[in-house]
């Protein structure tokens, strides 16, 4: 059974990172909604230690309006008088005195470190009070342990135990800005620019900001090069891409690179070798701070109301509580990790690169991290591996596009091409995806063609919604016995799944259909089976996100409600999800229906929010969620039913959620499913059993199924698998969705 809890608080210490104001608003308001007592500690550890008002009570509207915000609202600050026993000491006293004894940290290695060894000494501590007379014998009673949870704010992502830290996204999403800006000026002029990002003992944001930006050459802690060498091999590397006429090169040096010999390996050090050596024309850009600003991503957004939602389950339910714990997330879902088990590791991993066990350090990182810089040397290579390396007959692969356009295929596609291409393997493209198949429009794809694509949206081979049927298969299998094709990949939604399954079923009647096909999943809907996230998926709820921002900004300012339409057909990943990183009252999603009883407790709801002070409500409504009522039908009724107390708008955002640059996020599973897909396809092709399979990440991992299962995992007739693992959310938004607990 569950200790009873009734009193909470909550601190944001070390460095700043977008999402850190999201989780102290899901701390608050779900500890309240628990009917717990919570408080926010301003400025970290400082806080804890000066006491007074820097220890503050917090209702549900102490927090309102924070959610899109940078930085911590509630602040963080170095206190070197917390790192001695006596700053403790008055820490211990502050918190009894207002009956604190469970505490949620959210910060780096050195603030969960901190909070550990605050819990550790915490029955000595308030003896010593007690013995002094600060304290009362029935207040140590109360209190004799001090329970902690943390939270990982790092933009860094370089604590073990988790997969992701809050703020990485965010940060990575500001340097990928960044790193498109700088490329397109980098190439009007011919230029090489060095870009320094953020990473002290990691150096997860400059590979993955490398491979999502086609970088040429990639400085990081983990790998540090050999002294002496790497610039002679950094310099051929500038010099060869130059001379097949690319116009630009970027190179991305972690804060913290170093060579094998423990040299700091500064852009301004790169820069001038580059400058003297190749009379390169370099700059050098500093990102600096500007990786740590601004507001925090969609995912940053969500995931740290998961986590902070989490964080006060997790001491409401845990009774025993023997140690500290991290909650994080692993494979996607929520994890409850031992504290002091992930900083060791962590530290493992920096005494791994100081003793010049580099593979260690990059095992300790993840398989992820490590296929990653495998794919990254792969990628910025300025040509293929020399044919006469290869002893067999090369295949002749086929990729295309089908569905909508959706942020990050072409980077899938400029994968699969190179690592095509790399393998010794042909690489043939289709231009407007089935039709192009059913017309012949193909081309033989090279190396350098694909040398843009990283950040472009869209498709640049095309695509479109067609679904081949019998009329179709004679032609499509001509047109792959005329370029004798031997594995297929689809990069694509649902129409490229149904193509797929279709062709798959006239293997018997089309020999030509029975090669190795695989179905990599591309849709902003993210309504595909056997995958937890779509390429395109975190770029549309990011320009959602961007959108209602401005909306918001709008509605405050004169008492406002506004009914906002996303996309998703009749999957409502893209509404849910959006509201958790919105703030929003009220999500319509078709999975749960809409009855005309919800939009009168809706409507009633928001007037008494209004009335009580409010002055901004945002319901966000799924296209599909329901037939009848409409977004217009919403509005309406909202206006009437509303009358002098707030007035109504709608928007519909429409086919902006399409548009724009890919978000990291979607590079980044864009390069490593093209990646895994190319394997897949190469290992197969020739044997007798030819595979047709869906591929995706679940759990983390990444994972093949029989297209033969189509029928089995989705609802064919809207289009959208049977099980959804981001339905879970639902209570959790529920949670935030209201105007407060009931007095």
């Amino acid at each position: 059974m569950a200790n009873k809890i009734n009193c909470i608080a909550v601190m944001t210490s070390g460095g700043d990172a977008p999402g850190m104001n999201a989780a102290v608003r899901a701390v608050v308001r779900s500890a309240l909604d628990k009917k717990v007592e919570v408080y926010a500690i301003y400025q970290g550890y400082k806080g804890i230690v000066k006491g007074g008002e820097m220890i503050r009570k917090m209702n549900w509207d102490s927090v309102g309006g924070i959610l899109h915000k940078g930085g911590t609202e509630i602040g963080t600050a170095r206190c070197p008088e917390f790192r001695q026993r006596e700053g403790r000491l008055i820490g211990a006293k502050h918190l009894v005195k207002r009956g604190i004894d469970n505490l949620v940290v959210i910060g780096g290695d050195g603030s969960l470190t901190g909070a550990n060894l605050f819990r550790e000494e915490w029955p000595s501590l308030l003896k010593e009070l007690e013995k002094n007379g600060e304290i009362t014998k029935e207040e140590a009673k109360r209190h004799p342990i001090l329970r902690i949870v943390g939270l990982v704010g790092s933009i860094d992502n370089d604590l073990s135990g988790t997969d992701m830290t809050i703020g990485a996204d965010t940060a990575l999403r500001r340097i990928s800005d960044a790193l498109d800006s700088i490329s397109s000026t980098a190439a009007s002029h011919q230029r090489t620019f060095v870009v320094e990002v953020m990473g002290r003992n990691c150096g997860y944001l400059a590979l993955m900001s490398a491979i999502g930006s086609g970088a040429d050459y990639i400085l990081i802690p983990e790998m540090p090069p050999e002294a002496g060498k790497w610039e002679e091999d950094m310099c051929e590397s500038v010099a060869a891409s130059r001379k097949t006429g690319k116009n630009k090169s970027l190179i991305i040096v972690a804060e913290g690179a170093r060579d094998q010999s423990g040299n700091a390996i500064t852009s301004e050090y790169v820069k001038n070798i580059l400058t003297e050596r190749i009379g390169e024309d370099a700059r050098v850009t500093i990102l600096g701070h500007v990786q740590r600003g601004g507001a925090p991503s969609a995912f940053d957004r969500y995931m740290s109301t998961v986590l902070g939602h989490a964080a006060i389950e997790e001491l409401i339910n845990d009774s025993a509580n023997k140690e500290s714990i991290i909650i994080g997330m692993r494979k996607n879902k929520v994890a409850a990790i031992p504290m002091m088990d992930a900083v060791k590791k962590t530290h493992h991993i920096y005494e791994c690169i100081e003793k010049g066990d580099y593979e260690q350090a990059i095992d300790l990182r993840g398989g992820s991290f490590r296929d990653a810089l495998v794919t990254f040397n792969t990628l910025r290579q300025t040509y293929p591996h020399p044919p006469e390396s290869r002893s067999f007959e090369p295949l002749n692969i086929m990729v295309m596009n089908a569905s909508g356009p959706s942020p990050g295929m072409n980077i899938a596609v400029r994968t699969a091409v190179r690592v095509g291409l790399d393998k010794g393997h042909k690489i043939f493209g289709v231009r407007n995806s089935f039709e192009g198949l059913i017309q012949g429009s193909v081309h033989e794809m090279t190396w350098g063609e694909v040398e843009e694509w990283t950040s472009q949206g869209g498709s640049v081979l095309g695509t479109n919604r067609k679904t081949p049927d019998y009329k179709d298969f004679y032609n499509i299998a001509k047109t792959l016995e005329k370029y004798n094709i031997n594995a297929l990949l689809i990069i694509g939604g649902y129409t490229g799944y149904e193509g797929a399954y279709n062709l798959y079923q006239k293997r018997e009647e089309f020999p030509a259909f029975d090669i190795p096909t695989v179905c990599l999943p591309a849709s902003i809907n993210n309504n595909l089976p056997g995958t937890d996230f779509s390429v395109g998926a975190d770029s549309a709820l990011n320009n959602i996100v961007d959108a209602v921002d401005k909306i918001k900004e709008s509605a405050v300012a004169s008492n406002r409600a506004f009914v906002v339409e996303v996309m998703g057909r009749y999957c409502g990943y893209l509404a849910l999800m959006s509201g958790l990183a919105t703030g929003a009252e009220r999500v319509y999603l078709h999975e749960e229906g809409v009855t005309l009883k919800d939009l009168q407790n809706d409507v009633d709801n928001l007037v008494n929010g209004f009335r009580e002070g409010k002055r901004l409500g945002l319901v966000i409504r799924n296209e599909y969620a329901n037939k009848i009522y409409t977004t217009p039908f919403i509005s309406a009724l909202y206006e009437e039913d509303g009358g002098d107390v707030f007035d109504v708008r709608q928007s519909i955002l429409g086919h902006l959620q399409q548009g724009g640059n890919p978000s990291p996020f979607d590079r980044a599973i864009g390069t490593r499913l093209s990646t895994k897909a190319m394997e897949f396809l190469c290992k197969k092709a020739g044997k007798q059993k030819n595979e047709s399979v869906t591929i995706g990440l679940q759990g983390g991992h990444v994972l093949y199924r029989n297209i033969e299962d189509l029928k089995k995992v989705m609802d064919l007739k809207i289009k959208r698998p049977k099980e959804q693992w981001w339905m879970e959310l639902r209570e959790i938004a529920q949670v935030f969705a209201k105007n407060g607990p009931k007095k």
